[in-house]
């Protein structure tokens, strides 16, 4: 083998391959575990503000979404990827008086989170199979309340926020 083959064997096994893995384990990763999301509004204000940058984890058992949740979830009446909390369950009746207080089968829901109420009042019956999402800052929340179609189906749900990463002064875990 003369040293030109050498070389090249040497540029591709000790470059090339490590490259090549590196991507396709990026890919697996971002496909099948975990993704990152970029906030655009501040309707989830002061939970994440506009510019974060927050990691999610990909959502098999849609089972385990709990109320109070961030969850990352394709809208087909946006035609876009969204971010808002979990407030109804399938199969849940959720109220929103003239205050801002939210019911969810005739019991008041506490929600420390929301800084901004609105006044917009709903009733909203969950059906089987979806979720309803509302914005922490409900008085510039553009979710279920104004959307055409309420509620959104277990199979558009994608992940669920775990951390902001950037900016860095606002690193947090998210619960």
């Amino acid at each position: 083998m003369s040293n030109a083959e050498s070389k090249k064997k040497s540029f591709v096994s000790d470059f090339l391959v490590p490259i090549l893995v590196a991507l396709v384990l990026a890919f697996i990763i971002n496909k099948f575990i975990v993704f990152k999301i970029y906030i655009p509004s501040e309707s989830m204000s002061p939970t994440l503000e506009v510019g974060d940058n927050c990691f999610a984890t990909v959502v098999y058992n849609k089972d385990n979404i709990k109320r109070g949740d961030i969850i990352v979830f394709y809208s087909e009446e946006l035609d876009s990827l969204l971010i808002k909390r979990v407030i109804g369950l399938p199969g849940e009746k959720v109220e929103i008086d003239d205050t801002g207080t939210v019911y969810i089968n005739g019991e008041k829901y506490e929600e420390p989170y929301v800084v901004n109420q609105s006044d917009m009042m709903g009733s909203f019956e969950v059906p089987e199979d979806h979720y309803l999402f509302l914005g922490d800052n409900r008085a510039n929340s553009k979710d279920a309340r104004f959307w055409q179609n309420k509620y959104i189906h277990k199979d558009n749900i994608k992940g669920k926020a775990r951390v902001t990463v950037f900016p860095f002064n606002r690193f947090r875990i998210l619960k």
